[in-house]
């Protein structure tokens, strides 16, 4: 199964024929060790057209590699000082406002610089468990801002990741539109692209997926959107809106490359702004509000302005 801390790539013409671990030294430059990608091989986190390899393969032109990172003395977690916006923290857990920009955690292509890192460094009796996400409950894409919550111990670790499978934690989302998607459920199940190995997409081979809808502010053109997720797929919304014709502004993946210039979006528009759930320690209920970034709150205060208001009384759930 391909997880966020995995990377898939194709073998081109020029590889074709040569070592697997030589291709993927040069393909990962940031780690650029044979002996890592060996290392990987030989424990079955290298998977070549969906199937483990041996030491030595040499694959062929088109073959889909599987690469998935694990800590190794090649590949370790350094804490670094690197500011946190804190909406809540306690001994258990600690929630932050995470940045348009900031990667969760380290992986493929971002190696530090990252919540992890940053949380390694604040919180210093974090255990490092030997994965690339100590205290790492649930995520959000790099420029995705918002809310996004962690935890300090390993009994809270376990809660909350049992929480969010049962789905115990109420997530609302804001974002900024292409249209006006309105009022709806989205119930479009996702998995991943059947050709575009990197992409989300709409799919019936995909995991059960739904999503509550409803436009607050719109123009006709743009729409502030709420959002809640019933389930937690990868890039649930930001394909839930595309697949209904309504792609987030500034989304570089999803989105419409030409509008996205048009109006100058430099980042997808999408903000966690809360969380609500029970303290898996204190059993104290919390709901946690994320400001909006600038980008953000400009494109709500001028559709606030120029829009049309609609904000429906009921919404299921």
């Amino acid at each position: 199964m391909f997880t966020d801390q995995d990377a898939i790539i194709f073998i081109s013409e020029d590889e074709a024929g040569e070592r697997l671990d030589k291709i993927l030294a040069r393909r990962f430059v940031e780690i650029n060790s044979r002996t890592y990608f060996q290392t990987l091989i030989a424990d079955q986190h290298v998977l070549l057209n969906g199937v483990p390899v041996r030491k030595g393969i040499k694959p062929d032109e088109g073959d889909e590699v599987q690469v998935h990172f694990v800590l190794t003395p090649e590949i370790g977690l350094t804490a670094e000082e690197i500011p946190l916006n804190i909406l809540y923290e306690d001994d258990h857990l600690i929630i932050v406002n995470k940045p348009a920009g900031m990667v969760v955690h380290p992986a493929a292509g971002h190696w530090n610089g990252t919540f992890v890192n940053a949380l390694l460094h604040h919180c210093k009796q974090l255990v490092d468990d030997g994965s690339l996400r100590p205290g790492i409950v649930h995520r959000l894409d790099k420029d995705t801002s918002g809310a996004l919550l962690a935890a300090k111990t390993t009994i809270a670790q376990q809660r909350l990741v049992e929480m969010f499978a049962n789905r115990q934690i109420h997530k609302e989302y804001l974002a900024i539109c292409l249209g006006n998607p309105g009022v709806r459920e989205m119930t479009g199940a996702v998995g991943r692209h059947p050709i575009h190995r990197q992409r989300m997409a709409v799919t019936e081979k995909g995991k059960p997926a739904l999503t509550f809808c409803k436009t607050i502010k719109t123009d006709g053109k743009l729409s502030v959107v709420e959002l809640i997720l019933a389930t937690g797929r990868t890039h649930q919304i930001r394909v839930h809106l595309q697949d209904y014709g309504t792609p987030v502004l500034g989304d570089s993946l999803y989105g419409n490359v030409q509008t996205n210039a048009k109006y100058g979006a430099a980042r997808q528009q999408l903000h966690a702004k809360s969380l609500r759930f029970i303290h898996p320690c204190t059993h104290v209920a919390l709901e946690i509000h994320a400001p909006l970034p600038d980008d953000m709150l400009h494109w709500t205060l001028q559709l606030g302005q120029a829009g049309i208001g609609v904000r429906p009384d009921t919404m299921t759930l």
